[in-house]
């Protein structure tokens, strides 16, 4: 439980929480990766979506696993 306060920016350090940062990062780089693929401003919004999704489900399936493993198991 400690990892997801630190993550969300419960654990009472302050300021903007590490995890935040996140956000914009994955949809700055969705959109310009569907961008320099596509032309079509509807494709590309569409693109972008779906990469959002697949990048973001990745990133939760990974602090899923880490936070089992920090666990014990």
């Amino acid at each position: 439980m400690g990892a997801i306060m630190w993550i969300v920016g419960l654990d009472g350090v302050g300021g903007l929480a590490r995890g935040w940062y996140a956000i914009p990062l994955i949809l700055a780089i969705s959109l310009v990766y569907s961008a320099s693929r596509h032309e079509n401003t509807s494709l590309i919004l569409v693109r972008a979506a779906r990469l959002v999704l697949t990048i973001g489900g990745f990133m939760l399936a990974v602090l899923a696993v880490l936070l089992i493993l920090s666990r014990g198991g």
